[in-house]
């Protein structure tokens, strides 16, 4: 009996952590609203038809991966920007993290906070239960709760609105190079 509650808790531990409902390339995306870090509505809309948009999801601020995915994509932003493609990172963290972070390493675009987890449910991607760190910034301590963590995935949007591009895989540090090189080739006639 024990062997079998056992392999029913992993059973619905996997399911959690599965949607199949996740977006695949060639799919509409819809269109969503979030918290940015300064408590400011954001939303997709306001790109279509402009520019391509990235949106990145990550488990939390301030941890060690998400850290150098952020750095990743700060670093690129002139080559974003070049091909015309609007970055957005995603996380369980409330807008005021964000901030923290935002700042803390010097990001040079738009964090979205998504404690309920919508956002990473209209993508399809899993998401499971929050928690808290604590972090020093500048000798002080903050203590950063989400209402989520959702897994590391990476999707490129058209200009029109429909996925381009997904990776359900993300290499934290090589995201933003990953992503540039599928560009590069796409763009190739």
């Amino acid at each position: 009996m024990k062997k079998h509650l056992i392999h029913l808790f992993a059973l619905g531990a996997l399911l959690c952590w599965t949607n199949l409902d996740a977006l695949e390339v060639g799919d509409k995306v819809p269109a969503f609203v979030a918290l940015d870090e300064k408590g400011n509505a954001w939303s997709s809309k306001s790109f279509h038809g402009k520019k391509l948009l990235l949106v990145y999801f990550y488990p939390a601020a301030m941890t060690g991966g998400c850290t150098k995915q952020a750095c990743a994509f700060r670093d690129d932003k002139a080559k974003w920007k070049e091909r015309e493609v609007e970055v957005v990172g995603v996380s369980g963290d409330q807008p005021e993290n964000l901030a923290l972070f935002k700042e803390a390493e010097n990001l040079n675009f738009t964090l979205l906070a998504d404690p309920q987890g919508k956002v990473a449910k209209s993508f399809g991607v899993p998401a499971g239960k929050g928690g808290s760190i604590d972090r020093f910034v500048k000798g002080e301590k903050f203590t950063l709760d989400r209402g989520v963590t959702t897994k590391r995935w990476t999707f490129l949007v058209s200009k029109e609105g429909k996925l381009l591009y997904k990776n359900d895989k993300v290499q934290a540090a090589r995201d933003s190079s990953i992503v540039l090189d599928f560009l590069k080739k796409a763009r190739k006639p």
